[in-house]
């Protein structure tokens, strides 16, 4: 949530955490791709609260395991896993594999939720290469093994605002809020 209030700081919108709205179903992530998962939770937020939703769904593709953890990225390593659990059998999963085909990206989709069901989608990826161990104490989940060229870091050596700047989330929220500002503008209400 801290990363989408940053994201979306200059969208005229209030974000509200579905607890915070006395929503408190749990939408079972069962599509078989990003958009699936982020279409499921942000239609069924819509339809429980009438109110504009968006929800995201992303992770990791990593080229030598064929895409995977992708939408299991949360669950790869099993349901109670903790980050540190997952990077270390990401990492095992790739024991022997040299650093050129340790390519991956991470992917992000948001979905935009009408509450008469209009929806609108949006993506970003951030390519980038898996490291041989973790490195860096920011971020979550895969960061600190997920290693920009560019920056020479990986995603977990990065200040908050690099990593808004060019990760996955940032570029699909950048375009979720351009959406959010043209298509949805605030309507003044009426007695």
């Amino acid at each position: 949530m801290r990363e989408y209030r940053e994201l979306f700081s200059d969208v005229p919108f209030d974000l509200v955490l579905p607890a915070v709205a006395g929503i408190n179903i749990i939408v079972a992530e069962t599509g078989e791709s990003f958009e699936d998962n982020a279409r499921l939770k942000a239609t069924a937020l819509a339809v429980k609260s009438n109110l504009l939703t968006i929800a995201d769904d992303s992770g990791l593709e990593v080229d030598a395991l064929g895409g995977e953890p992708g939408v299991r990225s949360a669950r790869y390593a099993g349901e109670d896993a903790n980050d540190l659990q997952r990077v270390e059998f990401l990492l095992s999963k790739l024991k022997g594999v040299p650093w050129e085909k340790r390519t991956a990206r991470f992917r992000c989709v948001i979905a935009i939720v009408a509450p008469r069901g209009n929806v609108e989608i949006c993506s970003g990826d951030c390519a980038g290469f898996i490291t041989f161990a973790p490195f860096g104490e920011h971020g979550f989940g895969y960061d600190p093994v997920f290693y920009l060229p560019e920056f020479g870091k990986t995603m977990a050596e990065l200040s908050a605002a690099e990593k808004n700047h060019i990760s996955h989330r940032g570029q699909a929220a950048r375009k979720a809020a351009e959406i959010l500002k043209q298509r949805f503008p605030l309507v003044p209400n009426t007695p």
